[in-house]
C-alpha cells in the first residue's frame, strides 16, 4: 500500500507529540511536520489534522497539572489552550506557507445526519480554497456523556464524513504488534490487517492497551470505523521527526486494509442507516439528468410526500411512481414545496434567505 494512491487524508495527532513530559513544546517535530504536510500539499493531496493538544497547552500556561483536573475545570482549561494550539499551528505552519482553518466538533455533529452533513460541506470548501483544517474535539462544551473520550475515534469518523481515502493514527509505538512490545522482546510489528476478526483474533488487545494515548483499542475501534467507511487505515509511530516522510520511506506500520469500496460504504450507509421520511416525484427530464450523475435541483420536482427536515433520507420516484433513487435533502419538505419547479437562481428570493442550489447533492445520493 503507498499513501501516493490516497487523495483525501486525515492525519491524526496526539497531545504527547506537540508536548513532551516536561512540558516544553516540540516545535522542531511540528516544523518537521509541517514540511510533511507541505510535501503531501504539493502532490494536490486534501489534508485533514486531527489534533489533541488543547488541554495540555493549557494547562502548560496556567501551570496546572492535568492528570487532576475535574471536567469543568478541563473545559475552561480547553478554551484557553485551544488559542495556544492553533497559535502554535499557525506561527509554524505559515513558514511553510500552509493556511490553516480551525474546525471543533462534538460525537452528536458527526453522528447527527445533518450536522455531518454540514460539517462535509465546510471541510470540502475549506478544501476548494487551498485551507488545511485542523479539526479537535469541541472540549469547552462537551460534556462526559457526549465526548469522543479519545481523539481516535473523532477522526475516524471525520474521515468516514469526509469520505477520505486514509487515516493516519501517529502513535507513540510503530503500529499494532503481535504482543506488548515494551514487554515482549519477541513482539512482531502486524504489517497489514486484511480482516479485522480474523487478522486479530489471537492477539490480546486489552493487554496492550498501556502504549499508545488513547491505548490500542481505540485504535482497532477507530479501524472498524475505517474498514466500513471504505477507508484504510494507519497506526504509525510519531515521535520521529517527519513522520510521514518516514511511512513512505520504509512502511514500518501497520496498515488496516478496508475491502468495501467508498462508494459502497457511502451507498449502504444511505440505504440503511434509516427509513426514508418523505418522497419526491420528478419529471422525465430530472430524471434523465440523474442518470447521467448529476444532482437534483428544484426544477424538476413536481411533487413533495411527507415531512421531513434537512439531512433526512428520502426516496426520489419517477412520474410513474417508481422509486429508482434515494438520497439526503438538502431541503426540508416544507421550503420544497415553496421552490419546486423553479430554477435554482430564484430560490433565494422565494425563501427570503441564501441556501444550496441542489435539492440533493450527487453525493448523498444513490440510484436504487
Amino acid at each position: 500500500m503507498h499513501l501516493k494512491d490516497s487523495k483525501i487524508i486525515v492525519i491524526k495527532i496526539g497531545s504527547s507529540l506537540l508536548v513532551d513530559d516536561k512540558k516544553n513544546i516540540r516545535k522542531k517535530w511540528l516544523s518537521s511536520f509541517a514540511g510533511d504536510i507541505k510535501k503531501l500539499s504539493s502532490k494536490n493531496k486534501k489534508i485533514i489534522i486531527v489534533s489533541s493538544g488543547a488541554i495540555a497547552l493549557g494547562c502548560k500556561k496556567m501551570n496546572y497539572d492535568k492528570t487532576n483536573l475535574k471536567l469543568d475545570k478541563s473545559q475552561a482549561i480547553a478554551s484557553i489552550g485551544q488559542i495556544e494550539l492553533m497559535n502554535l499551528f499557525s506561527e509554524i505552519f505559515s513558514k511553510f506557507k500552509l493556511n490553516i482553518s480551525q474546525i471543533l466538533l462534538t460525537l452528536d455533529d458527526t453522528e447527527e445526519r445533518r450536522r455531518s452533513i454540514n460539517a462535509k460541506r465546510t471541510l470540502e470548501n475549506l478544501f476548494k480554497i487551498n485551507y488545511i483544517p485542523v479539526v479537535n474535539e469541541n472540549d469547552t462544551i462537551a460534556t462526559s456523556e457526549i465526548k469522543f473520550g479519545d481523539n481516535d475515534r473523532l477522526a475516524s469518523r471525520v474521515a468516514q464524513i469526509t469520505n477520505a481515502d486514509t487515516l493516519i493514527l501517529l502513535s507513540d509505538v510503530d503500529g499494532l504488534f503481535t504482543k506488548n512490545p515494551k514487554k515482549f522482546k519477541d513482539a512482531k510489528l502486524i504489517k497489514e490487517v486484511n480482516d479485522l476478526k480474523k487478522d486479530i483474533k489471537n492477539i490480546n488487545i486489552k493487554g496492550i492497551t498501556e502504549f499508545g494515548s488513547g491505548g490500542m483499542n481505540t485504535k482497532i475501534e477507530a479501524a472498524k470505523i475505517c474498514n466500513l467507511a471504505g477507508c484504510n487505515m494507519i497506526i504509525a509511530n510519531g515521535l520521529n521527526l517527519n513522520p510521514i516522510t518516514q511511512i513512505e520511506k520504509n512502511n514500518n506500520c501497520t496498515w488496516f486494509i478496508s475491502k468495501i469500496t467508498k462508494l459502497d460504504a457511502r451507498k449502504k450507509w444511505i440505504i440503511s442507516s434509516v427509513s426514508p421520511k418523505g418522497e419526491l416525484i420528478i419529471d422525465d427530464g430530472a430524471k434523465k439528468a440523474l442518470l447521467n450523475g448529476k444532482s437534483l435541483l428544484a426544477a424538476g420536482i413536481k411533487k413533495v410526500s411527507g415531512k421531513f427536515k434537512k439531512g433526512d433520507h428520502i426516496k426520489i420516484l419517477d412520474n410513474k411512481r417508481k422509486e429508482f433513487a434515494r438520497g439526503l435533502s438538502s431541503f426540508s419538505s416544507e421550503e420544497i414545496n415553496k421552490i419546486m419547479g423553479n430554477h435554482s437562481n430564484e430560490i433565494q428570493k422565494i425563501l427570503g434567505y441564501i441556501s444550496k442550489s441542489e435539492v440533493v447533492h450527487k453525493d448523498d445520493m444513490v440510484r436504487i
